[in-house]
């Protein structure tokens, strides 16, 4: 495999994880009750979040003149069934459906490290698309886990 091909399903990996980013969100919009509308919000906007970060992959892909991923993960796929077995068990309560987002955050922190990580030669400007998208998931990723924990709290 070149080193364009493997910077290629590198970007790939991460379309895949801010597509299932973007589906995760969409869906914890539909499981969050009415009145829930800051949470709404938040997760509206980090869905834009990865659609913005999809759309400078997708560039990155066209750039080295590879084909663009489509579709999700695998799993991404397991974790909305997931999410649809624990909503059953314990409702679309504020506090379950933080949890599954911060479940989702923690896969995608872990696809970017995993990219960061892999054996793709990468410029630093490669390099600093990865790191930057990952650096903003990351305070994406630590406002789920407030919320979550001041749910956790006040549930207490």
């Amino acid at each position: 495999m070149s080193a364009n091909e493997n910077l290629v399903e590198t970007y790939n990996d991460l379309i895949r994880i801010n597509n299932d980013r973007v589906e995760g969100y969409e869906r914890a919009i539909k499981e969050a009750e009415d009145v829930d509308v800051d949470l709404k919000t938040i997760f509206s906007a980090m869905a834009d979040e990865s659609r913005k970060y999809k759309s400078e992959l997708v560039d990155a892909v066209a750039k080295l003149g590879g084909e663009v991923a489509e579709g999700t993960t695998g799993m991404g796929k397991i974790y909305r069934v997931w999410m649809d077995v624990k909503a059953t068990f314990s409702g679309n309560s504020r506090e379950a459906v933080l949890e599954n987002c911060e479940f989702g955050e923690d896969a995608a922190q872990r696809a970017y490290k995993d990219a960061l990580g892999s054996d793709a030669e990468m410029t630093a400007e490669n390099r600093q698309l990865i790191t930057g998208q990952m650096e903003k998931l990351k305070g994406s990723h630590d406002k789920i886990k407030a919320l979550r924990d001041a749910q956790r709290a006040a549930n207490a």
